[in-house]
């Protein structure tokens, strides 16, 4: 039978550790890292289930360049089961700065729930929700990128195959091309300083294949016979 410690263990290291590794291996910056996943864990505890994918869908291509998708999209894998532990709070804090009653968390409130008769309740429960997580956002998404960055600096110069980052190899490679422009007409001087050089030297060189030509031929004279 096996091991239900080491199959977590397993799945753990297959479904969070190796894709983190990989994310870390192609050199990615660390403030990019620590932002993009405080931003994913953030959407991933959003109060409504089954939205958070979506919401990370939104995000990535508004955000562009600035985050990692990779990092967000995991984030919000790995807050999945926090995501429900946190619906309560964020319905108190709602409720506590709207200022409507609170929702009963009882049997009888759910069996209303279930049956429909408390369909009101349940409404206005998700917008305090809602309005609980809008407070609450912002302070965790700087919280978690205030304890991420300098937890990632550490795992990029660790795990990162390429120590470069993308804004260096950027600016190396903007520094190769104005280099190359700088020097593309200086060699482009010479390759025609040398072109005519050695047009110059073959002219040379015919020329005296030509003087000698002409200074080793000798005419030769007409011969008489002589008299009898």
């Amino acid at each position: 039978m096996r091991n239900p410690t080491s199959a977590l263990g397993t799945w753990l290291h297959n479904k969070i550790v190796e894709p983190l590794l990989q994310i870390l291996r192609r050199g990615a910056e660390s403030k990019q890292l620590a932002f993009s996943t405080s931003l994913g864990f953030t959407l991933g505890v959003f109060p409504i289930c089954g939205v958070t994918v979506f919401l990370c869908g939104i995000a990535i291509p508004l955000l562009g360049s600035r985050c990692h998708p990779a990092s967000v999209l995991l984030a919000n894998f790995v807050a999945t089961p926090i995501e429900l532990s946190l619906v309560i709070p964020f319905l108190r804090l709602g409720e506590a700065i709207c200022g409507g009653p609170q929702f009963p968390l009882t049997s009888d409130a759910l069996k209303k729930v279930l049956t429909g008769q408390a369909s009101t309740d349940v409404l206005l429960s998700i917008v305090h929700a809602l309005v609980g997580w809008l407070l609450a956002a912002p302070f965790i998404l700087a919280l978690l990128y205030v304890v991420l960055l300098p937890c990632y600096k550490i795992l990029v110069q660790k795990f990162s195959s390429d120590p470069l980052s993308p804004k260096k190899l950027k600016g190396d490679e903007e520094l190769r091309l104005k280099d190359f422009k700088e020097k593309a007409p200086q060699a482009e001087d010479e390759a025609m300083k040398k072109q005519s050089e050695d047009l110059g030297m073959s002219w040379k060189l015919r020329m005296r294949s030509s003087l000698r030509l002409s200074l080793s031929w000798k005419p030769k004279m007409p011969s008489f016979p002589g008299p009898r």
